[in-house]
Order: C-alpha cells, then sequence, then structure tokens
C-alpha cells in the first residue's frame, strides 16, 4: 500500500455568498431599508405624486360637489394615492431585490402608463367641471384640478424613466459593466 502524504490540501470550495455591496440603506432584523431610495429620480417623483395626489383628493373631499364628475376625480385619485403610497413603502423596504420573479421594470412602466392616462382624464374631467361663477367652493375645485395636472405630469416623467429602465434592463451584461451602469 502507498503511504499517506505527509501534506494534505484541505482547501474547499463554496459558493459565493450574495454581498450587500449594492445596498445603500440599514437593516433591522429580516427588514432591508433603502433610505437612498427617496435620492433617486424614481423616488422623488413617487414623492411628489404622493403628496401632490394627495392634495388633489383633499380639496375635493373637503367641499361639497354636486358634479359627479368629481366622483370620477376622486376614484383616480384616492386609487392611484393609495397604490403610490404602497408601491413608495415596497422600494423602500428593498422588496423588489427580495422578489425577484416579479419583473419590477416592466410592472412599473405599465403602472405608470396606465397611471397617466388616468390622470389626464381626471385632469381633464376635473377642470371642465369647475364652475364657471364664483361657487362657494371655486378656490377649492380650481386648484384641484392645478394639482391634478402636476400629478399627470408627474406620472408622464415616471413613464418615461420606468421605460428607460426596461429599456436598459435588457441590456448587454458587458457593457453595463464597462460603463459602470447598472440596469435598475
Amino acid at each position: 500500500m502507498d503511504e499517506f502524504p505527509a501534506k494534505v490540501s484541505t482547501e474547499t470550495s463554496s459558493q459565493p455568498t450574495q454581498s450587500n455591496s449594492g445596498f445603500r440603506g440599514f437593516s433591522v432584523g429580516p427588514v432591508k431599508m433603502d433610505v437612498l431610495f427617496v435620492r433617486t429620480i424614481p423616488g422623488i417623483l413617487m414623492i411628489v405624486e404622493i403628496v401632490l395626489g394627495l392634495l388633489v383628493w383633499a380639496l375635493i373631499a373637503g367641499t361639497t360637489y354636486v358634479n359627479h364628475a368629481f366622483g370620477w376625480v376622486m376614484f383616480v385619485s384616492v386609487t392611484l394615492w393609495v397604490i403610490t403610497t404602497s408601491l413608495f413603502v415596497v422600494y423602500l423596504l428593498s422588496v423588489p431585490a427580495k422578489i425577484q420573479f416579479v419583473p419590477w421594470p416592466i410592472a412599473m412602466m405599465i403602472f405608470n402608463v396606465i397611471a397617466t392616462v388616468l390622470y389626464i382624464t381626471a385632469f381633464i374631467t376635473n377642470a371642465a367641471s369647475v364652475p364657471t361663477n364664483w361657487a362657494p367652493y371655486y378656490n377649492n375645485l380650481a386648484a384641484s384640478a392645478f394639482f391634478a395636472c402636476l400629478v399627470m405630469i408627474a406620472y408622464c416623467a415616471s413613464s418615461f424613466f420606468s421605460f428607460t429602465a426596461f429599456r436598459g434592463q435588457g441590456s448587454n451584461a458587458a457593457t453595463n459593466q464597462a460603463t459602470g451602469h447598472l440596469p435598475a
């Protein structure tokens, strides 16, 4: 029998673990909060959409409107406000990094395009329904139309940036690494 060698190499290989090098926030237990998300363009636009959307439905809700067209504006503004707030929390808690089977860029692009179209209809309905005479709530209804226009523009910008993130997702990985850009 051959003699057992005096020196034995005991190197083992293991699978590389996923590092948190791309993580830009802090962690409390299993929850990781990406606080730098609020500094990104999508984060800033979501904050703008949340604040201005809140103003739209709060200004209308504070009136006693008799025109039923404002019901549509309320439905659009409240529904999109709730969904946008929920998506903001989802991105703030880094859920897209945990749930990778969902195509987040295309989902956000579809949501933002639908939100833009809905807010276009809500803005037109709101602006067309503001009474021309100085009704008791004229200022609230006119202001809600103005803020609906601003929210519509914010969702349109979000649609553009969601599209660029979606388009950038399918690009060449070597190009992304060479330029230093990672898909969103």
